[in-house]
Parts: structure tokens; C-alpha cells; sequence
């Protein structure tokens, strides 16, 4: 009787397992239906089409690359005659310049989209099927207020880079003291802090510096403040002024580049190593690695942008009725004639065009029509904050020096 027990036991344990092994089994194989997340980007659903992504390559042509995608010759040349050069100039592609091509999900993937990223944020988008145009647009872009501070241990740049930021700021920070503080001279323990804004693509891809709010220097103890203002908002420019709204900029810049040596001053006879004679050299010659940026010294108008046997590049900027300068033996000119400059904007680039033995610019400086030595001028300083506005701009900076002064300096 026992012993039938048992095995009566034995069953009904035996059935509930495989019960329980044969749902185990149902659960397992059901499957779940994979969700696809929904792409956008550049104003499109991806998902809706297949999608080329690529970059120019040299030799690449608007032509090649969609006779590549299967679009005839005589689609491009109607794209292009329909198509305005001053939306997308089909001509003018940039190598390293990404690009996508949208194709129709259809039987021979037709394609409808070309897109041409300008920059990390600007991109064309080249309508190539049905109703050809073009238009451009930008990604999405935030902007994100970060403040930073920091001391010198050996240089501007390490103090920054060694938290993990874009070496922009230091460019910056050097751009906006370069006429208050010889960074060539600074000294361990000084500090500064600043309150900025920087640019994120869709809100995480970093896209540069956007603005410095403000921002305090220590060096030698002395506290130097500068704070973003727009004096004149016609001309939709803003400067740098320090606590007192006295300009923190001179009206020229003592250099027209970051140079490593002045090779030939201002004279009246000088040798000339091409020419091989003595006669006079009405500029100053900074020597400098080729593909050095030339920045343009002060405000003003290119009114020459050209190109002389003896010049090489150059380029000629009118600041007022009283100043011009000059830049010549550039590799590559970066502006065109009646184009409005600011101080620092880069012109060109350092070559040895011309009657030049080496990479240099030589730089040229008129008064009132007369070309003279920069260094030995009494240059004006750069347009005060109006009476009438001063008080709009300490109310403006107000928020920001309170930021400024809150936030800890770093230390040794």
C-alpha cells in the first residue's frame, strides 16, 4: 500500500514539473515585436528613406557624386540652372565637408535629398527630385551658461586645458586682455574667472564658444574686469569694458599677428635682400610660420584685396579718415573689397608672395595719406561708453559682476 503511494506521488510531482517546464516554454517563445526609435534630422524622418552619408573628397564633384546615386546628367545640369548660387553653389564644395544623400524607399531608391553641412551647424539642403530648390537651415542649437576659474601654475593655456576645457577660452581670455596684460609675463598664482556661454548641437554636441559674458584677471594682484556691452547696436558690435566702463581695447592692436620676431623695422634705407639695393622699407616685417593668421589691427572697410608682383597678397584696410594699414606677402587673402572687419578678424594668412625671401607680413601704417612707423605714433584709444549709456551699462553688468564675485578663486 506504501509503495503505491509512493509512486502515486511520483506522478503527480512528475506531471506538475512538465506543466510547469511546457509554460516556462510558451512564455519563452513569444516574441517580442522590436520597436524602431524614430530618426530626425535635418527636418527629415530617416526612417523614411535610405540613407548615403559621405564627405567630399578631393576631385569630387555636385555632378559625380549624384551620377553616382543615378540621377542623369541632364537632372544635374537642370539642378543646377534652377538652383541659386548664393543658396548652394554647386561649384564650390569643400573637401572634408560632410554631405547626405535621401533616397526614396522605392524600387531603384530614387534619389529626392542632397544636404551640405556648411559648418557644424548650417547645412543646404539641395532638393533634387520633383520640385527642385534649395534652402538653407541650422541644427538645433542651445546655449549653456558655464562660468570657470582658474590659477596659473605655467601658462594660460595649461590652466584651462587641465580641467578639461576648449582651449577656445584662453584664446578668448588672451583676446580680451591682450591690450591690458602681457600674457608673455605671467606669473604663478594669478587667477582669473569667467561667466560664458558655449553651443551644444541638439543639445549635447559641442559647437564652440558662443559669448563671454564677463569676466576678472588677477595678475600681480591687481584685479582686472572685463563685461560685454554693445554701445552701438546699428553697427550690432559690443566691446569689452572693465568695471568703471572704461574700453578695455586700444584702438589699434600692437601687432598684426602672433609672431615670433620683428625680422625688419620701419627705415628710410634699408638693404633689400630680393632686390639687392638700399632704398627705403616703409613697414615693419613680423616673420612668422607660413599659414600664420594676419588679423586686421583695428575696425574698418577693406578697400584693396589684391595681388602685385612686388606685394604678392594683400590686403588694404581703411579704418577712418586719419588711418590705413596694409598686409602684404600673404599665402591666401580671407576678405574681399568693401567687406566691414573688426579688430582681430583674420584677413590672411602668412606666405611669401611677392618679392619676399621668407614667411613674413610686412605691415604698413598711413596717416593722413603718409606712410610712417606705427611704433612711433601717439595711437588713440578706443571709443569711450556715451555719458548717456553708462548708466544702462552698469545696470546691464550688474547680474554678472555678482555672478563673477561669487564664484571661488582657484588656488595653488
Amino acid at each position: 500500500m506504501k509503495n503505491i503511494k509512493y509512486l502515486l506521488l511520483l506522478v503527480v510531482l512528475f506531471t506538475a514539473c512538465k506543466k510547469e517546464d511546457d509554460s516556462n516554454k510558451e512564455i519563452s517563445e513569444v516574441k517580442v515585436k522590436e520597436v524602431v526609435p524614430v530618426i530626425e534630422e535635418y527636418g527629415f524622418v530617416l526612417n523614411d528613406y535610405d540613407v548615403v552619408r559621405d564627405t567630399i573628397r578631393s576631385g569630387d564633384s555636385f555632378g559625380e557624386l549624384l551620377d553616382n546615386q543615378g540621377v542623369s546628367r541632364a537632372k544635374v545640369y537642370e539642378i543646377t540652372e534652377q538652383v541659386s548660387n548664393e543658396t548652394f553653389n554647386p561649384t564650390r564644395l569643400v573637401v572634408g565637408k560632410p554631405y547626405v544623400i535621401l533616397k526614396a524607399k522605392d524600387s531603384v531608391g530614387t534619389p529626392e535629398y542632397f544636404i551640405y553641412e556648411n559648418d557644424k551647424i548650417d547645412y543646404t539642403v539641395v532638393n533634387i527630385g520633383k520640385n527642385i530648390a534649395a534652402f538653407k537651415s541650422q541644427k538645433p542649437v542651445t546655449i549653456k551658461r558655464k562660468t570657470v576659474s582658474g590659477v596659473i601654475v605655467s601658462s594660460l593655456s595649461e590652466a584651462i586645458s587641465n580641467q578639461g576645457l576648449s582651449v577656445l577660452l584662453s584664446h578668448e581670455l588672451s583676446s580680451i586682455y591682450q591690450w591690458s596684460i602681457d600674457f608673455w609675463k605671467l606669473q604663478k598664482g594669478d587667477q582669473f574667472k569667467m561667466v560664458y556661454n558655449e553651443r551644444f548641437i541638439n543639445d549635447s554636441i559641442y559647437a564652440g564658444i558662443e559669448s563671454i559674458e564677463g569676466a576678472v584677471f588677477v595678475h600681480q594682484g591687481k584685479p582686472y574686469y572685463a563685461f560685454d556691452y554693445m554701445a552701438d547696436p546699428e553697427k550690432g558690435e559690443s566691446d569689452f569694458y572693465d568695471e568703471e566702463a572704461r574700453p578695455l581695447q586700444s584702438f589699434f592692436l600692437k601687432a598684426p599677428l602672433n609672431f615670433s620676431r620683428i625680422s625688419s623695422r620701419f627705415s628710410g634705407n634699408r638693404y633689400h635682400p630680393v632686390q639687392k639695393r638700399w632704398k627705403a622699407h616703409k613697414g615693419t616685417d613680423y616673420a612668422a610660420p607660413h599659414g600664420t593668421p594676419i588679423w586686421s589691427t583695428a575696425n574698418g572697410t577693406v578697400i584693396a584685396s589684391s595681388y602685385t608682383g612686388g606685394n604678392g597678397n594683400y590686403v588694404k584696410v581703411k579704418h577712418n579718415d586719419t588711418y590705413t594699414t596694409q598686409y602684404l606677402h600673404m599665402s591666401k587673402r580671407n576678405v574681399r573689397v568693401g567687406q566691414r572687419v573688426k579688430q582681430g578678424d583674420v584677413i590672411g594668412y602668412v606666405g611669401s608672395t611677392g618679392l619676399a625671401t621668407g614667411p613674413h607680413v610686412c605691415y604698413r601704417f598711413w596717416v593722413r595719406g603718409k606712410q610712417v612707423d606705427p611704433f612711433r605714433q601717439n595711437l588713440p584709444a578706443a571709443e569711450p561708453i556715451a555719458d548717456n549709456l553708462k548708466e544702462d551699462y552698469f545696470a546691464s553688468i550688474k547680474l554678472t559682476k555678482t555672478k563673477l564675485d561669487k564664484i571661488p578663486f582657484k588656488e595653488i
